[in-house]
């Protein structure tokens, strides 16, 4: 059974080595080729958190049996709890909190209709001034038009109705409410 355990250790400490030393060149030389190994629609089930449960499963293995009077199944059952237990830890403390820290500040000017805003930049009847709206991680500034031909003051909130050109159409909020 020791040699089980060993095997486990072996396996995830090269893992852990492989991923940490040629990760990216790997991913960018074979081109994502592994890429279905991620796993992003299971997120408890991430390579990390698996592989970490094994080398945690191998290396408690080894010390319990050395350490230890328990018989063969105690041992294995000691070192799977422990590889459970730390592999939950590792997926609440590290693998999900990055989950939602990746953010991107990247998007569609198209994805700007029907957001709400507010104007930074006082809207001439005729002519551009500038909104401040929320999208993604951050907030942008973009330049604004009415959409229905009236000055609208700085501080007042706004809803995109159109994008033409490049510039936003707003309506003021609170009259459409």
């Amino acid at each position: 059974m020791i040699s089980i355990y060993w095997g486990f250790l072996i396996t995830g400490v090269l893992f852990a080595l492989i991923t940490v030393v040629l990760g990216d060149l790997l991913g960018s030389a074979l081109d994502g080729i592994f890429d279905f190994m991620s796993a992003h629609h299971m997120h408890a089930f991430q390579p990390m958190v698996i592989f970490s449960g094994l080398t945690v499963w191998g290396g408690a293995g080894i010390l319990l049996t050395k350490y230890t009077v328990w018989g063969t199944a105690a041992v294995l059952a000691g070192s799977a709890v422990c590889a459970v237990l730390l592999s939950v830890l590792i997926y609440f403390l590290y693998v999900k909190p990055m989950k939602n820290s990746e953010n991107s500040v990247a998007f569609s000017i198209q994805d700007t209709v029907g957001k709400i805003a507010e104007v930074s930049v006082t809207i001439p009847s005729v002519g551009y001034g500038e909104v401040m709206l929320r999208m993604g991680a951050g907030n942008t500034n973009q330049i604004a038009a009415s959409y229905e031909g009236e000055e609208i003051q700085t501080g007042t909130k706004v809803v995109t109705v159109e994008v033409k050109d490049g510039t936003l159409l707003v309506a003021r909020l609170d009259k459409l409410e």
